[in-house]
């Protein structure tokens, strides 16, 4: 559905982006990370048509983005981080503009207005002026204008960027059902957000490509071995002195959690946990806790990106 080929940009002497290739399809909803200025932004821009690459191209369903420009828009829907809405025009009025622009015939305008209105929940600010309507529902707006001429791909940059965790959670679900229907390429900050909906992630670091993978695949290849977290009753003295010598695992963290138990945070290359059930015993300690410190995309994008 979508291949990227080689892509380059430079903003002068900027490099933003530095011939990184991949592909997304049909039907695949992938997330599109990296930090601030690793050059997110553009690569969407450049997918969308919006800006020229300096070298390599976007294919879209076959069709070249360099020499099929127009026909590649009509495939896609675009969300960018600030959405290009009216604030002065009606939700209704604002629908029915982007569907004439959209080149909707006149007589299907109003049944694809309708549909827009069921998928993004927007029944009760179709006669509101838009900048009477809070942040989550110009968002929902941005979200219908996007998906109005009914494209198979949505490209999404940042769509909760500046929402409360109530709206986040709204726009999230609503994405998650497009996601169902359409291919989505989904740029956030909210790794948690990913995790959860993206059934792929993409992420790249200063221009380059540095990692490709569903959230499991990520999570599996982060090194730094099996983290545990273990709290007992005993003093944190005589458990660091045999846990400091054991050849196991390596004690990265130790101390006195909110309750004042002692924990350890063990690293090693393995499972280990049954090891040091049997450590325990022998030592006669009182273990009130025992699990694995779960790696989450948080580690992962951390470990990528942080120079």
């Amino acid at each position: 559905m979508i291949e990227v080929q080689n892509l380059s940009k430079s903003y002068g002497n900027v490099e933003a982006v530095r011939s990184i290739s991949f592909k997304v399809s049909q039907g695949e909803v992938v997330g599109f990370l990296g930090p601030n200025g690793a050059g997110k932004s553009t690569t969407m821009k450049i997918m969308t048509g919006y800006l020229p690459p300096n070298e390599g191209t976007v294919f879209v369903d076959g069709k070249d983005i360099r020499e099929d420009a127009l026909p590649v828009r009509e495939q896609i829907g675009y969300l960018p981080e600030s959405t290009p809405l009216y604030s002065d025009m009606v939700t209704y009025d604002y629908l029915e503009f982007v569907a004439a622009m959209r080149g909707i015939p006149s007589e299907n305008r109003t049944e694809r207005i309708r549909a827009m209105t069921n998928s993004c929940g927007l029944h009760d600010v179709l006669s509101k002026r838009i900048d009477a309507l809070s942040k989550g529902f110009r968002q929902r707006v941005g979200l219908a204008q996007a998906m109005i001429h009914n494209p198979p791909i949505l490209i999404l940059d940042e769509p909760t960027s500046g929402l409360d965790p109530n709206q986040i959670v709204e726009i999230r679900e609503l994405i998650k059902k497009i996601g169902q229907e359409r291919t989505v390429v989904l740029s956030t900050h909210i790794l948690s957000e990913v995790q959860a909906s993206c059934d792929r992630v993409i992420i790249i670091d200063n221009g380059t490509l540095v990692a490709d993978g569903t959230p499991e695949e990520l999570r599996s290849g982060l090194s730094g071995g099996e983290q545990l977290s273990v709290t007992l009753q005993n003093t944190e003295e005589e458990v660091a002195e045999v846990l400091g010598s054991w050849d196991m695992a390596e004690v990265t963290e130790h101390g006195l959690d909110e309750n004042g138990e002692t924990y350890f945070i063990l690293t090693s290359g393995n499972d280990i946990r049954a090891d040091l059930f049997r450590l325990a015993v022998s030592h006669n300690w009182t273990l009130t806790g025992l699990h694995r410190k779960s790696k989450n995309l948080e580690d992962v994008f951390r470990q990528l990106t942080s120079g």
